[in-house]
């Protein structure tokens, strides 16, 4: 338990935050799985603003966002080749 009041406000916040993060993360996982189905310029299109919006939101770090937006953008090129 926290011992002060700054302590334990930041605790509050920090669980509507992860709340919060694990909800958004849980569907970014399901559309992306979704996409990589159904994989299409259209789809791949989705998939990139759907993770730069979770980078944006700071669910994602950055990287990690472009990280799979490249792994994404491969799997497309490859299924189209």
């Amino acid at each position: 338990m926290a011992n002060h009041i700054s302590a334990a406000k930041r605790h509050r916040q920090s669980e509507k935050q992860r709340i919060r993060n694990r909800s958004i993360k849980s569907a970014l996982n399901t559309k992306i799985k979704k996409i990589k189905l159904n994989i299409g310029i259209e789809s791949a299109r989705l998939g990139q603003s759907v993770l730069a919006s979770a980078a944006r939101m700071g669910v994602l770090h950055r990287n990690t966002a472009a990280r799979r937006i490249s792994r994404l953008v491969k799997n497309l090129n490859q299924n189209l080749a």
